[in-house]
């Protein structure tokens, strides 16, 4: 079972949260898409959320399936990590923080996330090896 891992495409923190998960998906259950590609804003318009609303990476968790949710901010990465699989699960125990204590962490990141890691003026390609975990770009690959 697959989990999507939207992310702000053009955001130097969000590519290095990335390749960070790219590299521990020990158990290949991370797929991933930009929020400001079809795959994401067609998720956003679904969960009525702003397309415009790009300050959080969200997790598609049990994605494409009747369990299928959203999450969020710090819910959303810790997911993720735990996700890999391994002793990244531990990072589901940083769960035992009070939500409004680790977004609010979160957000201060979020806010200066720009100015620290900079900004891409695309969204960078995939390396060809990772390429097809990326579903925007898989997507445009069957097309062509």
């Amino acid at each position: 079972m697959a989990h999507l891992v939207l992310y702000d495409g053009v955001c130097g923190l969000c590519d290095h949260f990335v390749q960070f998960l790219l590299r521990i998906d020990a158990q290949d259950r991370l797929r991933f898409a930009a929020l400001q590609g079809p795959i994401g804003a067609k998720i956003l318009q679904e969960a009525g959320r702003a397309a415009t609303s790009l300050s959080t990476v969200i997790v598609v968790a049990d994605y494409g399936t009747a369990a299928q949710r959203l999450l969020d901010r710090s819910d959303a990465a810790l997911f993720a990590i735990a996700s890999a699989g391994g002793a990244y699960r531990a990072a589901g125990a940083l769960r035992i923080v009070p939500r409004f204590i680790r977004d609010a962490v979160y957000d201060l990141v979020a806010r200066w996330r720009y100015r620290i890691f900079g900004r891409f003026d695309a969204c960078p390609i995939p390396a060809p090896a990772t390429r097809a975990k990326f579903l925007d770009f898989a997507r445009a690959a069957r097309e062509h």
